[in-house]
């Protein structure tokens, strides 16, 4: 059993649940700790859960002292109904939570999820509000940085989305067909996601690094 301990956030959503199961399934950490609104329904001895409200992570501030954290956390402008909110979600919370990693002087990696067009120049405001993220968990100098960034991420949810259940139909025919950057824009399977921030995990070296949807599948493969 290694010695190391990590932080997961947002362990109830597609990649979040699929990355912890993985974690789970490694000697790699000693202790794996989740942060959430709601149980997460995993039980395992290493495990120690806490629910939070997410604005009051100031009250868990000791929970990030890890030496890897793994921030999956995420919305739709649909279920966080305004664009205000969104920010909040998807741009304030990974930010602060970055941040008290950091504090903690005990973080090694940082490697969170945005999405593939993530541009803080964007027109699209989803795009825009993921590159502001990009661009400022770069200014944090956190001492490794792993940025994944998937496309239209597929897998099991409570809830029906009509564009997933599209592409989840068309994708594995269509992408037989694209190449290139038009590839790169396809479908993904959210446990390749997972797969690849755990192969990183594992290897990754100091600095910055970027992960399109073709690196993802590699590294899910290796």
């Amino acid at each position: 059993m290694g010695n190391k301990s990590a932080l997961v956030i947002g362990a109830t959503g597609l990649v979040g649940k699929e990355l912890t199961k993985k974690l789970l399934s490694l000697d790699d950490y000693s202790e794996i700790r989740i942060i959430s609104r709601n149980p997460t329904g995993f039980n395992d001895f290493r495990l120690k859960e806490t629910l939070v409200d997410f604005n009051n992570l100031s009250d868990v501030k000791d929970k990030f002292d890890v030496d890897d954290v793994f921030c999956c956390i995420g919305t739709t402008m649909k279920k966080a109904g305004t664009e205000e909110r969104f920010v909040q979600i998807d741009y304030e919370y990974p930010i602060q939570i970055a941040k008290y990693a950091l504090e903690s002087g005990r973080l090694k990696k940082f490697l969170i999820v945005t999405a593939v067009g993530a541009n803080p120049e964007s027109s699209i405001f989803y795009n825009q509000v993921k590159g502001e993220l990009e661009r400022d968990l770069q200014t944090l100098q956190l001492p490794g940085l792993y940025i994944f960034r998937p496309s239209l991420l597929l897998g099991e949810r409570k809830e029906f989305r009509f564009w997933e259940s599209v592409g989840k139909t068309f994708s594995a025919f269509l992408s037989f067909f694209l190449i290139g950057a038009e590839k790169k824009v396809w479908a993904i399977q959210s446990d390749q996601v997972a797969a690849a921030m755990v192969q990183i995990a594992q290897s990754g070296a100091e600095g910055v690094y970027f992960y399109e949807p073709s690196k993802i599948r590699f590294l899910a493969r290796t």
